[in-house]
């Protein structure tokens, strides 16, 4: 059974053209024209075992916003249907991960009952011209579009780069985890027989 998945999103803000491979080896080729955005999707793919390839064309001169949430939506969308019925999958994944002064912790239900909390240390400043904020605005898209309760929680950490590295990488991790099939688990991990 093949999980991938492929999108295209054509909107007067944006353009998204993308394929998703929840069973990679976390090969990416990813191309938004906000560098920051390609780099934390590429490591998500990296830790997450996700083949992803992604074209996005954005109306950036007014700000990132658009492409980011956009991208966030495409992805949440792909994961979904990659996903399917989401039959035999663990559907709970979580995990903490380093990066220098930094320790973010990802915890993801795959329930298809959206849901987002996201704790970062207050005044944290932005990762070169990249703000946080718009780390927020793409998890809420992919847990909203994905059908994800995600949490991220992030102990400590000074540099906003290393910050949202580390939550970038765990929620790779974690989606991972939550999306591998376990052999043991027939239909759904529910004890309602459905989500």
């Amino acid at each position: 059974m093949k999980r991938s998945a492929e999108l295209q999103r054509d909107t007067q803000e944006t353009r998204i053209t993308a394929r998703l491979d929840l069973d990679g080896r976390g090969e990416t080729k990813i191309r938004t024209g906000i560098g920051f955005l390609d780099h934390m999707l590429t490591l998500m793919g990296a830790h997450g075992f996700l083949d992803i390839g992604l074209a996005a064309e954005g109306d950036i001169e007014v700000d990132y916003h658009h492409t980011v949430e956009d991208v966030g939506l495409v992805m949440g969308e792909m994961l979904d249907k990659a996903l399917g019925s989401r039959q035999g999958i663990r559907r709970f994944g979580h995990a903490v991960t380093p990066m220098d002064d930094a320790l973010a912790a990802v915890t993801v239900d795959l329930s298809k009952r959206p849901y987002l909390v996201f704790n970062l240390p207050p005044a944290i400043g932005p990762a070169g011209n990249f703000d946080p904020q718009l780390a927020k605005e793409f998890c809420r898209a992919l847990a909203t579009r994905g059908g994800l309760n995600l949490h991220i929680n992030v102990s400590y950490g000074e540099d906003p780069h290393h910050i949202l590295e580390a939550v970038f990488k765990a929620m790779g991790r974690a989606l991972a985890q939550a999306a591998t099939l376990d052999d043991r688990i027939e239909g759904v991990r529910s004890t309602k027989g459905t989500i």
